[in-house]
């Protein structure tokens, strides 16, 4: 049974097929995925491994946790499934209205300021 790993503090410049070649030196590596911004494309700086089998993932955690790649030592590790999270607030919603949720806006306009 494939074991998907996290990799952590990566590199902006890896690649998945870097991370593929690197790990393949500790078995099968069934799939690489850098993680990037959705808005810029950038890498985040981490990344998934699926290896073929546990003892792959085993030899690759050992192989490469705290080494260097890329000039970083990364992080490598059994990824854990993603949680659950609260619904985002949609930033979107109510656009309009100032910050008070008041349509007030910052107020000001000088008062008190005639001597400038």
């Amino acid at each position: 049974m494939a074991k998907k790993l996290y990799v952590g503090s990566l590199s902006y410049n890896t690649s998945e097929d870097t991370l593929k070649d690197a790990f393949s030196k500790a078995g099968t590596v069934e799939s690489a995925a850098v993680i990037t911004d959705k808005m810029t494309g950038r890498s985040k700086g981490f990344g998934f491994v699926e290896m073929s089998s546990d003892e792959e993932a085993q030899k690759a955690i050992e192989m490469w946790n705290g080494k260097e790649l890329d000039g970083r030592n990364i992080v490598v590790n059994e990824a854990r499934p993603m949680e659950d999270r609260p619904p985002r607030r949609d930033f979107n919603r109510g656009a309009g209205r100032g910050f008070d949720g008041g349509g007030r806006g910052f107020g000001g306009g000088g008062r008190g300021r005639s001597s400038w």
